[in-house]
């Protein structure tokens, strides 16, 4: 949910914000380092379940909430269970999303078991699921086995994948060929894609409908707003959710600009600059791809999430930038017009669609946040 810096620079008004900046000084440009050096431990583990969870943590999650725990008092097993302290009751009330997070984050795991020469025997739900609701059952076990079997190539993108927020380059098509490229790492339920540009302006709409939807449902927009970490403080000493970060965020937050409060406040400045950003923003989509499921079960959701992993990854090897429009997917009254419109487009013979995502080029960006591996370890380590 980071905001285009350009763009919100220019809705705010640079002036202003260059001349806070001055009376701010050189505590704007700093980082969050602590927040950013899981990215950095990937791998520096001694234990070999470790380096494999040092790397699936790095996975694609809703909202960044990184929503597993594991235990590993059980030698060469690792068991993983959800958070459910870190769950989305508003938008994902059901945490469809939230498993397909974790199918995320077990495709991951596989690979870089793979790529360290051990094998991941995954035992899904072994106590059971519940479709509806979130318990403390197990999601998975994972035992590892030596293994001759070759890595998996994607793996060597897991570092340079990021979720790419910002504007696209309205000037450069996707190509359809690249987009089949990507559709061919699936490993469950294929890929649907479209550039088609009469299609693609349709679902620019529908996007940017959904946000105004999020954003005019007081809770909806709450349950973001309250996962906000504005500047590198709150950034390293909660690494997840949804962060804002650099100079220009840190001014915004010195100056009191940009609070929580100005955001749930709709007629505010930063308010009314976030919404156009986003508007702004999810009209240079030049493609849209996405994921339909036959039906929703939890299985189906932690493999749609094996899949769309994959999907990033792929795209990540081709310099495609993609990002999750998921507004019009979520199950809450206020939105299920749109969420009937956009399966009756793209599950017109019925189905689920898991995911739904916009594709172009544009810049690069930083890696988004994660808590240190030993944060998310609730049993001993076997």
């Amino acid at each position: 949910m980071s905001l285009s810096r350009r763009k919100t620079l220019a809705l705010i008004g640079g002036g202003a914000i260059l001349a806070a900046a001055a009376a701010v000084g050189h505590d704007i440009t700093r980082l969050p380092r602590d927040a950013m050096r899981p990215w950095d431990m990937a791998g520096q583990y001694e234990d070999p379940r470790m380096r494999a969870l040092s790397w699936a943590i790095l996975a694609p999650n809703p909202h960044n909430l990184q929503p597993w725990k594991i235990d590993l008092s059980v030698p060469d097993q690792a068991t993983l269970f959800v958070d459910t302290d870190r769950l989305l009751p508003q938008t994902d009330p059901y945490s469809r999303q939230i498993f397909i997070g974790l199918g995320c984050f077990l495709e991951v795991l596989r690979m870089a078991a793979l790529a360290d020469g051990m094998a991941v025997e995954v035992d899904l739900f072994p106590d059971g699921a519940d479709d509806l609701r979130v318990d403390g059952r197990p999601v998975a076990v994972c035992r590892f086995t030596p293994t001759d079997e070759a890595p998996d190539p994607l793996f060597a993108f897991v570092q340079q994948r990021r979720s790419l927020k910002e504007p696209y380059d309205t000037g450069r098509p996707v190509p359809g060929a690249d987009l089949e490229r990507i559709a061919a790492a699936t490993r469950h339920f294929g890929m649907g894609f479209t550039t088609d540009p009469a299609r693609v302006q349709e679902m620019r709409d529908i996007s940017t409908e959904a946000i105004r939807i999020e954003f005019a449902t007081e809770r909806t927009l709450r349950e973001s707003v309250e996962l906000f970490r504005i500047g590198y403080r709150e950034v390293n000493a909660n690494p997840d959710g949804l962060e804002f970060m650099g100079p220009m965020f840190e001014t915004l937050r010195v100056t009191g600009l940009f609070t929580r409060e100005t955001s749930m406040d709709p007629d505010s400045i930063v308010a009314r600059s976030a919404y156009a950003a986003f508007v702004e923003t999810m009209q240079t989509a030049m493609g849209h791809i996405w994921q339909v499921t036959p039906t929703n079960t939890r299985l189906d959701q932690i493999r749609a999430g094996m899949d769309w992993v994959r999907i990033n990854l792929a795209a990540t090897e081709l310099g495609i930038g993609m990002q999750p429009v998921s507004q019009a997917l979520q199950e809450y009254p206020e939105m299920a017009a749109l969420y009937d419109d956009i399966h009756r487009r793209l599950a017109p013979e019925g189905g689920t669609v898991q995911m739904w995502a916009r594709v172009g080029y544009g810049p690069d960006v930083m890696a988004t946040p994660r808590w240190p591996l030993e944060a998310k370890i609730v049993g001993g380590t076997g």
